[in-house]
Formats: C-alpha cells, structure tokens, sequence
C-alpha cells in the first residue's frame, strides 16, 4: 500500500491505483496502442508505462512478479519452453551415413579377403587389395558434402539477410519460415505506423481551404504536447505551412482549447467543446459519426463561433503494408491482423488492407491463445510484432518476427528481427527461407546420390565385370569435388532474384 508519486515523463514502476491528480500514460509498451490513456482518480496504471503530461500519486498494488510485465516475461517463457527444437535432417543423415561407412568399409575388407581371392590380381596381395577398397569406402562416403549441405546454404542466406536488413537469429527459423501458412501481424507499430496521423481535413466554408483551416489548427495547437495537437502540427510542417503566433491561448481541460489567431478567435476540441459552446455543426455531424466510428479520431474546430471544418486523425498505415497482405496472400499464406483497438477499428484497418482474418480486442495476455489457435489447425503460424505485449505470442509462434523499431524483450523473443520496420521485409523472409530450403534439398539429394552411386563403385564391384577399380586418392578428389559442387550451389543463392530481397549484380567486367 506504498504511495507512489509521478511527475511528468515518469516510468510508472509497479501496477497500482491513482489516488490524486490526473494525466494521460503511455501504455503502448504493454497494450501496444499509440494514443496515451487518461488516468483519473479510481483508474489502474500499469508498471514500466511512462506518463505524460500530468502529475498525479497512486497506491501501489502489486509490486515485483506479481507485476503484468512480470506476468508478460512468465507468459513468453512458458512459450519459449514449449516449442519444439527443430531436428536436423542432414545431421541425421551424416549420422548414418557415418555408421553406413564402416560397416560398408568392413563389409568390403571381409568380402574380398574371403570371397575376392578368384578376381584379385595374382601380383596384388589379398590383404593389401582388401584394405586398399575398405579405405577407398571409408574416404568415398566421408560425408563431408552432405555435412556441408545445410550450413553452407544457411551461412549464405543468413548473409543474404542480413544484407536486406533482414536477420535470422538461428537455422530453425531459417528453414521453419519457409513452411509458413498463416501470419499475425500486430496492429499498432507493424501494420501502422504506431503514432497519430492526420488523416483528413474537411472544411465547411468555401472561403476556407484545407491548408488555411490546418494552419490555423496547428498555429492554435503548436505549444500543447498532447499527441493529437502534435500530429495535427506535423501535419502543418509536412505541408510546409506558415504557423502564427497565438493571442491568448486558454487550455479547456478534457475538451480542447480557445486561441485568437491572426485575429480570429478558435475553438478547438472534440465534439462536447462544440455543444457546449452552441455552435452546430451545420449538417457534417452525420459525416464525423462515421469518422469516429470507423476508429478515427476527430478534431472540430469553430473560427469566430462558427463551425469551420474538421481534422481527422487515425494511426496511419504503413505504405508497404497492403502490398504485403497482398504478395503473402498470392504465396498462399493466410494473413491474420491481432489488435486491442475495437472491433470497428480493427475492420477499417483491415478493410483497408484487405485482410479477412481479424482478432480484435485482444488483452496482452491472450495474444499467444490467438496464435494457439491457428496452430490448432494444423497450420505453421508466424507472428509479427513490436512490443513487450507481443512477446508472449512471438514465442508461442513457430516462427516469431520482430520489427527493428520495436522493443528490446520483442527483438529478444523473435526469431527473426526485420531492422527496416517493413512489413513488406515479411516477405523477402519468406522467400529467401523457401529459396534456402531448395538449396538445402538441392544438395541433399546431390550428396545422397553420389554417395550411392559411389559406394559400389569403391567398394569394387564392378571390377570383375568391367575391371573398374577406383583408387584412395582419387576417391579423395572425387569426395572433394563434390563439396565443392555442394558449396558452389549455396554460393549460386546470392545470384537469385527473389520477391522482397536485392540479388547481388554480377559484374560484366568482372
């Protein structure tokens, strides 16, 4: 029951209850949304969130691992524990064949020493040409090309990877996204841009531009640190607009603000601001109701008491994300969008992106049951996300994703970690491991077939047919003639042209 207090900029250091004062927090790093919470007396604060612009004291009610990030670091471990290791098929043929080696090595000495005696040379001693086949077995089916098969292939392709900005933490993840069917992707940070934007501008008097009403907004929002009024500022710079000075700027807490701009008096704020001030919104209410149902957020302003127009401000979507539900989509990957936003959110959102599979609403603690859930259908599932809330599912997954703006714990979690923050990299992933898994059976069947072509070449069996006798030395070269094939094949992945990843050009001139 310690009381705790936080100070603009503060990290909340445990969960607990607000008993003084008021703010908005930043939750993102636990629920992943972008827009800051309020927090009044009675609300819940989360432990490791930050605060924002308030100042306010709460009592501490569960501290240590009792803690929801806490909560969240048991949740990825138990996932971690329970995923499968991914077993070798080339270390498990390079076991056999090891074993098939010498029993063939002493099957070949025995067999000529007590069988041969008829075919061997008359000046060759029985003894010697017997140990001289056995040897020749043994160096023959030294599985050196098949042991080379995979980590050459994966040594290449991590390069490959890393190049693109694209990193592969282990083998397992490397071979696993190749047999991908369905991807999650968290909302907030991946699929969007994880901060406020403005989406629209809207303006009712035909005098007024689009330009003119965002100025004067910013100019009127430019010293406020709320989320909203920075974006809405952004806005203004991206567009390269002039702001003005402000005359007497009146904060109107929970409902916007008051400011005289270039001699005009504005109100800015949400819709109660407007009611309150008697000033109708001349027809477009019905147009700003389906705004905020569609998930956006709306900003009204009102110049000279009356309605001017108004801003819309969503979390963008990332200019690549619809390219890449559509390329995954054409590979035959189910796309999965996981969110904590409200239903009509995740639908605009989706909608937009033209993903059909939505969980929305989902808490920080049930991700992993969402990613459990297209597991339990048979299907080899991915998740891609950023924050600590994601970890979890990130380990539960068979193949977790971290993008490279997100979190210390995701990037820890994730098996892969894409730095450039594009969805789009999911795909050059994908690719890149499916062109990998091709090597890697490419040189598999390679050193398979010639080890059975060469084992009763070299054990010398057609030698009494066709007096053909192969000798250690050469045996020596031919084995290692056929790691060098082996290597050259993985090599040959860095001239492949593959959707999302950047082949290495060849150089004419050399």
């Amino acid at each position: 029951d310690d009381i705790v207090l936080i100070r603009p900029g503060d990290k909340i250091p445990v969960d607990g209850v607000v008993i003084e004062g008021e703010s908005s927090v930043d939750e993102s790093m636990i629920t992943g949304e972008s827009l800051p919470v309020k927090k009044t007396v009675g609300a819940n604060v989360v432990g490791a969130t930050i605060n924002k612009t308030g100042a306010f004291k709460f009592r501490a009610t569960k501290v240590g691992a009792d803690t929801a990030l806490a909560q969240i670091v048991k949740l990825v471990q138990i996932a971690q524990n329970s995923k499968a290791p991914s077993q070798r098929l080339a270390d498990r043929a390079a076991q056999w064949l090891v074993a098939a080696a010498v029993i063939f090595g002493l099957a070949t000495f025995f067999g000529w020493y007590f069988l041969g005696g008829a075919v061997i040379p008359v000046d060759m001693d029985k003894f010697v040409w017997a140990l001289t086949m056995a040897i020749t077995v043994v160096v023959i089916a030294c599985p050196d090309a098949l042991g080379l098969a995979t980590p050459t292939a994966v040594m290449v392709a991590t390069g490959l990877g890393a190049q693109n900005g694209i990193l592969y933490k282990n083998a397992t993840a490397l071979e696993q996204a190749a047999k991908l069917e369905a991807v999650i992707f968290d909302k907030t940070g991946t699929l969007t841009e994880g901060k406020p934007q403005v989406v629209e501008v809207m303006v009712t008097a035909n005098p007024l531009t689009n330009d003119e009403l965002l100025r004067l907004v910013a100019s009127a929002e430019q010293s406020s640190e709320h989320p909203l009024a920075q974006a809405v500022v952004e806005k203004a710079k991206a567009q390269n607009l002039t702001l003005e000075t402000v005359d007497g700027f009146e904060a109107i807490p929970g409902h916007g603000l008051r400011a005289m701009v270039s001699g005009k008096t504005l109100l800015v704020g949400n819709r109660k601001l407007m009611k309150d001030n008697r000033i109708a919104l001349d027809g477009h209410a019905e147009h700003a109701a389906s705004l905020e149902g569609a998930g956006r957020t709306v900003i009204y302003a009102a110049i000279n008491s009356q309605f001017a127009g108004l801003i819309a401000i969503a979390d963008a979507v990332r200019s690549t994300a619809k390219v890449a539900v559509e390329k995954l989509n054409a590979m035959g990957v189910q796309v999965a969008m996981l969110t904590g936003d409200n239903r009509a959110t995740a639908e605009r959102i989706a909608g937009e992106l033209g993903i059909q599979t939505i969980f929305a609403e989902v808490l920080p603690g049930q991700k992993a049951d969402k990613v459990k859930e297209l597991q339990s259908q048979g299907k080899l599932v991915a998740m891609v996300g950023d924050g600590i809330n994601d970890a979890p599912a990130l380990a539960q997954a068979d193949v977790g994703i971290a993008i490279g703006a997100g979190t210390d714990v995701a990037m820890e979690t994730a098996d892969v970690v894409l730095m450039k923050s594009d969805p789009f990299d999911v795909i050059g992933a994908i690719t890149l491991s499916r062109a990998t898994l091709r090597k890697m059976h490419q040189n598999l069947w390679w050193a398979a077939g010639y080890n059975t072509i060469a084992f009763p070449i070299a054990a010398g069996l057609f030698y009494p047919a066709f007096g053909l006798v192969l000798r250690p030395e050469i045996a020596a070269l031919s084995m290692s003639g056929s790691s060098l094939l082996v290597a050259i094949n993985a090599l040959l992945l860095k001239r492949t042209r593959l959707e999302g990843i950047k082949a290495k050009e060849i150089n004419p001139n050399g």
